[in-house]
């Protein structure tokens, strides 16, 4: 760890790489998570306001609810638009250019943001999260890709780390910019949801100073997704994609951003108290994910991805049964936030930081694109469910719900177990080497089984 720390600080560009690829990269993603739940009263408000005014009606609380979820899931339908594109645009122009544009976008958002208040139209925030999410679906590819192809092998772990401890950051400054003393009250809202347009605009001024990604200059050959899907000798490694990017989503961690407030009021914390729990949450993703880049290199991906999926599937349970505990028990509602924390903890220490850049370590670089691609559909349309469905599933099953996000963290968990190869220090073909082995011994293993079986079965027939 203390070596590999060494070796980043005597590649400043490297720093200054991820610093700035990650400002204008994933920050803007995990940004767009927390940001909503402060202002969210003063945006139903216009969203009332808007109606009255323009269309001569006052809206039913249903339906006030359903344009909210609506406003909260429009970010998901941009970012799936953006991941499309994002592999094509990387390809024909490279790593670097795209980044740049890309900051045009949520600039263009951050305007609109701006003027929606003055101009008493909802439906232009609606507009722009849904440039928000296309910025944010083009960079949570591209910033993945370029920041992994600039760096070397023995800190290709700590670098891929830090594109989830941006995404940490951006929830963070959410919630923390979200406050009433900086940008939370009735009159900055506005503001708050145009900060994006300040990261993405000091990106554009700086990434030119920085060179293109290395591969990207040497080797360029992009294969479409059906070779990625028809090709068996990929299978386990594509396999390992679309578990743990189903459950980066399906775990439940975003519910908890996207809703934090209804979460802790399950919990049973009391209102006032509400927005600082929230931005706790916040700051213990931060600080786990800072620690998690100092460790990765020591400990392993394997091990990180497996102890951190079955410990949140075990704080998960416990939750579940605090949550029902705490009509009978008066410190009940406190255990539940401990265990909230908890499985924040286990999250950012392991799947936070290991699955964001997994694609990039398990294929060869002709696979890497679409592989992005494919991990990156199944985050947003996992993150689209969410944020659509997390309301009504607490509805209709209240503490009930965070069971079905323990299924979710406790086959992934197994699945890594008995599945996934250490990846740590490893080039792409030795990994690819350690997936052939790992199932070609299981398959032989229970071939040798089955073999057995059938002797004996033989044999008994026979007597």
């Amino acid at each position: 760890m203390t070596r590999a720390l060494r070796e980043l600080a005597r590649s400043p560009v490297l720093v200054a790489a991820i610093f700035i690829s990650g400002m204008g990269g994933t920050f803007q993603y995990g940004f767009h998570i927390s940001v909503l739940n402060s202002p969210s009263l003063f945006i139903k408000e216009l969203v009332n306001s808007t109606c009255q005014q323009h269309y001569g009606r006052s809206l039913e609380p249903w339906e006030l609810s359903l344009i909210w979820s609506f406003i909260v899931s429009m970010y998901c339908m941009g970012g799936l638009a953006g991941t499309l594109y994002a592999g094509h645009l990387a390809g024909a122009y490279g790593r670097k250019t795209t980044l740049l544009l890309n900051n045009v976008v949520a600039i263009c958002g951050a305007v609109l943001m701006l003027l929606s208040k003055t101009a008493l139209l909802f439906e232009m925030i609606m507009v722009a999260r849904v440039l928000y999410g296309i910025n944010a679906g083009v960079s949570l590819t591209v910033h993945t890709m370029y920041i992994l192809e600039c760096a070397p092998k023995r800190l290709r772990g700590m670098v891929g780390v830090s594109v989830a401890t941006f995404v940490s950051m951006g929830k963070f400054f959410g919630q923390l910019l979200g406050i009433s003393e900086v940008l939370g009250a009735e009159e900055h809202w506005v503001w708050l949801l145009a900060f994006s347009g300040a990261a993405g605009l000091l990106q554009l001024l700086t990434l030119p100073f920085l060179p293109e990604s290395p591969r990207y200059l040497l080797l360029e050959k992009i294969h479409g997704l059906m070779d990625l899907f028809l090709d068996h000798n990929v299978r386990w490694q594509l396999l390992t994609v679309l578990v743990t990017f189903v459950t980066l989503q399906l775990c439940g961690i975003n519910a908890v951003y996207l809703y934090s407030f209804d979460v802790f009021q399950a919990a049973g914390i009391a209102e006032e108290n509400l927005r600082y729990a929230a931005l706790g949450t916040g700051l213990c993703e931060v600080s786990t994910s800072i620690a998690c880049v100092l460790i990765i290199e020591s400990t392993g991906k394997r091990v990180l991805l497996f102890r951190g999926y079955l410990c949140m599937a075990a704080s998960l349970a416990l939750l579940t049964l605090t949550l029902y505990l705490q009509d009978f028990v008066s410190w009940m509602p406190y255990c539940s936030m401990v265990l909230i924390f908890t499985y924040i903890f286990f999250f950012s220490s392991g799947p936070a930081g290991v699955t964001a850049p997994l694609p990039g370590e398990i294929f060869t670089q002709s696979y890497k694109p679409p592989a992005f691609m494919v991990a990156c559909i199944l985050n947003w349309v996992g993150l689209f469910l969410v944020g659509m469905l997390f309301p009504l599933i607490v509805e209709h099953l209240d503490y009930f719900c965070f069971l079905i996000f323990f299924v979710f963290c406790f086959f992934s968990g197994v699945f890594v177990w008995f599945h996934v190869p250490e990846t740590k220090n490893k080039t792409v073909l030795e990994i690819t080497e350690d997936f052939k082995r790992m199932h070609q011994k299981r398959r032989h293993s229970l071939q040798s089984k089955l073999s057995s079986i059938h002797i004996n079965n033989i044999q008994i027939t026979k007597l």
